[in-house]
């Protein structure tokens, strides 16, 4: 499948692979259902304790061939994070910014397109993600199995959304069907979906 087609789809399953010195992701194009559409079109890399955030995807699983990175602007987040979208040839495909002051309640993001295009993310429910809050303060809270699910916006329409199957690793379906007129890079999409679950504390 070559790199266009590769990103040509409209959902996705991303499943997190579990590694002592780095968290390892693989993405899977999926047809109707969770039916996938041919192999893995990436492989995602994000070292533990990395100074700077700097997560890496890949066309093949030995790292050989970039295809794009998502890498923090600073070391130290001051109000909301920032994170550039680059193509492995250093064009601009987008950036991501957390919002700190509404993620306290109900993770926030927007995303900004190369092309100005502003997409928005959420949580999807609030009073489950104040349930996973609490959860952080309970004794064994990590073990609780609470939704982690969000909706994608442009101009107050949802176009998308990624929902997290329960599993005992980390495993999410992002589907953009309701982006009929396909304004959102997929790229740019799955750097989210990679970031919705690297990047932050849930």
């Amino acid at each position: 499948m070559s790199a266009v087609d590769a990103f040509a789809h409209d959902r996705y399953l991303v499943d997190q692979l579990i590694r002592p010195i780095a968290n390892l992701y693989q993405v899977t194009p999926l047809a109707a259902g969770e039916v996938p559409v041919g192999g893995p079109v990436a492989y995602v890399r994000q070292k533990k304790l990395a100074i700077k955030e700097d997560i890496r995807f890949f066309a093949d699983e030995q790292e050989t061939q970039e295809l794009f990175r998502l890498r923090a602007r600073a070391i130290f987040d001051i109000g909301g994070a920032r994170y550039d979208v680059t193509g492995a040839d250093a064009t601009e495909i987008g950036e991501l910014e957390h919002h700190f002051g509404k993620s306290l309640f109900r993770s926030t993001w927007n995303i900004k397109q190369a092309d100005g295009t502003e997409f928005k993310t959420h949580e999807r429910s609030l009073p489950l993600a104040l349930a996973r809050r609490i959860a952080d303060f309970l004794p064994f809270g990590e073990f609780l199995v609470i939704p982690y699910n969000f909706d994608l916006m442009l101009d107050g329409r949802l176009i998308g959304h990624m929902n997290r199957k329960f599993m005992v690793r980390d495993r999410y379906v992002l589907d953009l069907s309701g982006d009929h007129e396909r304004k959102l890079d997929r790229r740019l999409a799955l750097a989210l979906a990679i970031g919705l679950d690297a990047l932050q504390n849930r």
